[in-house]
C-alpha cells in the first residue's frame, strides 16, 4: 500500500489530501528523513508534520469511559470520540466501540477497527463475562447472590430468564456482579427486579481485561498479547455456552 493509501486509511483527509500531505514533504521518518509516497515503511517511524501516527490497524484501545458520555458517532454530544484522537472516526474501517456503555454508566470500554473481533466480543452468543462495581439505593438484604445464580429471574417485557450471574456484596449498599449476558441495561434492570435501584455502575473488567489504573478518560493501547488472550477467551465462553446449550445425546 503507498504511504498516501496508508494515510488515508488512518484517517488522515481524502486521497488527494493525503497525496498533497507527501507532497509536501511533511511525511518523515522519526530521524527526520523525508517519505515519499512510494518509499516502504513501518507504522511507528512515520511521522506527519512531526506527530507519530496514531494506533496501526487491528489495534484495540481500552478507555475508561467517564458517565456522560455516549459510544455512538450519531449520537448527541458528548461523545466518546471526544476523547479519543480525532482521526479516529475518520479512519477506514473507523474504530468502533466493542458493544455499548450508557451514559450513565462508566468504565471499561473497548475501542477497535478490527470488524471480526467487534462481532466476536459483541455477539450475544459469545458470553465474555463482564464485571461491574455497583453502588445502589437500598442495604442488601443477603439473598441476592442466590437469586442471580438461580438461572430463573426474569427481567420485565423478556420472555427467557438471564443466565446465571456471580453477585458478590462489598459494602452495605454496594457490590460487584459478573454478567455473562448484554442485554439492553441488564445490571439495572436485574436489580430493579429484586427490589433495588442502581445509584452508579462501573464496569471493571471484561474477560481477563481489567480496567487497572488506566484514569477517568483517559485510554490505552491493548498488547498484542492482551488481545490475543481476549480474543481466546471469547473463543472459549462461546463454544462453553455452546456446548452447554446442546442437547444431552440419546443412547
Amino acid at each position: 500500500m503507498t504511504l498516501s493509501r496508508y494515510l488515508v486509511a488512518l484517517g488522515h483527509g481524502t486521497r488527494k489530501e493525503a497525496e498533497r500531505i507527501v507532497r509536501q514533504r511533511r511525511v518523515t521518518t522519526a530521524a527526520g528523513a523525508v517519505l515519499r509516497d512510494t518509499d516502504a515503511y513501518v507504522h511507528h517511524d512515520v511521522f506527519v508534520d512531526g506527530a507519530p501516527l496514531d494506533a496501526p490497524p487491528g489495534s484495540v484501545i481500552l478507555l475508561n469511559k467517564p458517565v456522560g458520555y455516549v459510544c455512538s458517532l450519531n449520537d448527541r454530544p458528548p461523545m466518546i470520540y471526544e476523547l479519543l484522537p480525532a482521526n479516529f472516526p475518520k479512519r477506514t474501517p473507523v474504530m468502533a466501540s466493542i458493544g455499548r456503555l450508557d451514559a450513565d454508566t462508566s468504565g471499561l470500554l473497548l475501542v477497535t477497527d478490527d470488524g471480526a473481533l467487534n462481532h466476536l466480543l459483541a455477539s450475544p452468543k459469545s458470553h465474555v463475562p463482564k464485571r461491574y462495581a455497583m453502588t445502589l439505593a437500598e442495604a442488601l438484604r443477603g439473598d441476592e447472590s442466590d437469586v442471580l445464580a438461580s438461572g430463573t429471574l426474569m427481567l420485565k417485557g423478556e420472555t427467557s430468564p438471564l443466565l446465571p450471574a456471580a453477585f458478590t456484596a462489598t459494602g452495605e449498599r454496594t457490590a460487584d456482579i459478573t454478567i455473562s449476558e448484554g442485554r439492553y441495561h441488564q445490571v439495572r434492570r436485574m436489580m430493579a427486579a429484586i427490589g433495588n435501584h442502581v445509584h452508579t455502575l462501573q464496569r471493571v473488567a471484561i474477560g481477563p481485561l481489567a480496567l487497572g489504573d488506566v484514569a477517568v478518560g483517559r485510554w490505552r493501547l491493548l498488547g498484542a498479547t492482551e488481545i490475543h488472550t481476549l480474543r481466546e477467551a471469547a473463543l472459549a465462553a462461546k463454544a462453553g455456552a455452546k456446548a452447554e446449550a446442546k442437547p444431552p445425546a440419546t443412547a
